[in-house]
């Protein structure tokens, strides 16, 4: 076979001296500035984002620069798939050769997480594409369907984030009563803010309808009835601006405490949330505003 020609074998050898030195390379800055290269585990990464259902896609390309995890070979190679070890030298170096063989080599088996992948067979393979510059590799492929904004950009620092996230949805089902809303937090304890203003919103509709209000009722009513309005006012009035990093629903939870503690200091008075968001805006530093 072309692939187990003496040149390419020793093409394949070099290829492979020069991604371990990369790794090498790699390991070393991520210390100094103490960021991980590590791959995301599939595993952890299902359990934190409750997933269970999964379903099969088939056969299909996949863009090599979607996969950021495995099921099992996590500790051999880096977050861009670049080997940590010699030990797998031996496989890497056959499958480099394979690859540019007229053969090539056979598809992998990946899972699918919102828009990235992890690798279930295959990451050999994977890092050997890297190597090689390709932009797709063929995979057998199953998802797993989440509402929670994953992709290639997903660190394991943003774990805690997202399973906050993962929580916050199993709890109001928000995800099923208003498919494509998007209430994500940078501060994942004030979900439960959240969740009571919910509960809270719950109470006062059945005082007001004289009637038992469904959970999933309650919540879609917040949704149309206090959160959006409110969002709205954010995106009118510019404030995301103001806070660069956080998002609509860190405004959210911050203006209705604001809320709140104005209607404390004005004996009760309820403030509208166009009144609220411009007494937000007058306590910001002039600076901030240009004033």
């Amino acid at each position: 076979m072309e692939s187990e020609h003496p040149a390419a074998l020793s093409e394949a050898a070099r290829n492979f001296s020069r991604a371990r030195m990369a790794a090498f390379w790699q390991e070393v800055w991520a210390l100094l500035r103490g960021k991980s290269i590590d791959l995301l585990r599939f595993e952890e990464v299902k359990r934190r984002l409750k997933l269970r259902n999964e379903r099969y896609l088939g056969l299909r390309d996949i863009p090599v620069d979607k996969i950021v995890g495995s099921v099992g070979r996590y500790h051999d190679f880096t977050r861009s798939f670049l080997p940590r070890t010699n030990a797998v030298r031996a496989r890497w170096q056959r499958l480099d050769a394979l690859a540019r063989g007229p053969e090539g080599f056979p598809p992998i088996e990946a899972y699918k997480i919102g828009d990235a992948y992890f690798v279930s067979d295959g990451n050999h393979r994977v890092s050997v594409a890297k190597q090689l510059g390709m932009k797709t590799i063929e995979a057998y492929v199953t998802e797993l369907p989440t509402s929670i904004p994953f992709d290639e950009n997903t660190t394991i620092d943003d774990l805690a984030l997202k399973e906050g996230y993962a929580d916050f949805l199993q709890k109001s089902r928000l995800d099923v009563i208003r498919p494509g809303s998007h209430v994500i937090l940078t501060e994942p304890a004030r979900y439960e803010q959240i969740l009571e203003h919910i509960s809270v919103h719950r109470y006062f509709m059945g005082i007001e309808q004289n009637r038992p209000i469904s959970w999933d009722e309650a919540v879609g009513s917040w949704y149309d009835n206090v959160y959006m309005p409110m969002v709205e006012l954010i995106r009118r009035f510019g404030v995301l601006e103001f806070f660069p990093g956080r998002t609509e629903a860190d405004l959210y939870a911050w203006l209705i405490r604001h809320q709140e503690a104005l209607r404390l200091q004005l004996g009760g008075e309820f403030l509208t949330p166009e009144e609220t968001v411009e007494d937000f805006l007058k306590q910001l530093p002039p600076e901030w505003s240009g004033g």
